[in-house]
């Protein structure tokens, strides 16, 4: 029996798949995908009772190891390597994003208080600086 998934399935992250499908998927044998786990290629999820669980995105990560390992010829040890660096780096794009988008909303909020401050008539002057300035109003 073949099994097929897609990333257009409902949920490709969901630790659903048992070790005999996750294999059969990416063409290899359940002792393989034993050994991968043991080595930190992939990261099984865990059943209350040990069983080991595997999305979708498993499955494309262990065709992939598959075909640098036969295709390129790198060894285990560089293709953890080379995931652990993918993931970073997917970490690192996902910070970014939301870093981009604080400054964005940031900008936003500036344009707000420029065109609050025009209404009436005044002049605001932005200087960029690491200072961090408090105010509190006069008291009197």
């Amino acid at each position: 029996m073949r099994f097929t998934v897609s990333e257009d399935d409902a949920d490709f992250e969901a630790k659903i798949l048992t070790i005999s499908a996750a294999a059969d998927m990416a063409g290899m044998h359940p002792q393989t995908l034993r050994q991968y786990d043991q080595i930190g290629l992939v990261e099984a999820g865990r059943t209350p009772g040990g069983a080991r669980r595997y999305s979708a995105r498993d499955v494309r990560e262990l065709r992939e190891v598959q075909r640098l390992s036969q295709d390129e010829g790198i060894n285990l040890a560089g293709i953890k390597r080379i995931l652990d660096l993918q993931r970073e780096l997917s970490n690192a794009q996902s910070q970014t994003a939301t870093l981009v988008d604080k400054l964005r909303q940031a900008q936003a909020e500036l344009a707000e208080v420029h065109a609050m401050a025009s209404m009436f008539g005044k002049q605001v002057a932005v200087r960029q600086t690491r200072e961090i300035a408090v105010w509190r109003p006069k008291q009197r």
